[in-house]
């Protein structure tokens, strides 16, 4: 079965039909098409020309919806408290052309060890979490020219 769009949300859905979700890593986002495997075990394809989301109905019959479903993943969480730490995290940050997403107080990166371990001996208050990561800003490189 080949998919091709987008056609609501499961927050938005109250039906009590069956759901089968159709997992996805936060780095696929943008990707236009998708091999999958739906938790029912059936292969799934998806030539989508939006991003995908978490929720994000691909299919529905009169029995079951299929969704999309963001996979948790291991995320740096750096804690600032103040506009001058969130500052100099971001400045950190921003040479090395991550995705982040960030709130009030924190910003999340995807984890890799050597920028953990540099944001520690930078001072940062860090921690390792695991949650489902959705990027608001994700750089692209570009020429330091």
């Amino acid at each position: 079965m080949v998919l091709e769009k987008i056609i609501g949300s499961l927050s938005e859905n109250k039906s009590s039909k069956q759901v089968i979700t159709l997992p996805y890593e936060w780095d696929e986002v943008n990707k236009k098409i998708h091999k999958k495997i739906a938790s029912s075990g059936e292969e799934i394809g998806l030539r989508l020309s939006e991003p995908l989301y978490d929720g994000a109905i691909v299919f529905e019959d009169e029995t079951r919806i299929i969704a999309l479903s963001l996979v948790p993943c291991e995320i740096t969480r750096i804690h600032a408290d103040t506009i001058n730490e969130m500052g100099m995290v971001c400045f950190e940050l921003g040479n090395r052309h991550l995705p982040l997403s960030f709130g009030n107080g924190w910003v999340d990166i995807p984890y890799d060890h050597p920028t953990f371990d540099y944001l520690h001996k930078k001072g940062f208050h860090c921690e390792k979490v695991v949650e489902k990561f959705v990027p608001e800003v994700a750089v692209r490189r570009h020429s330091h020219d």
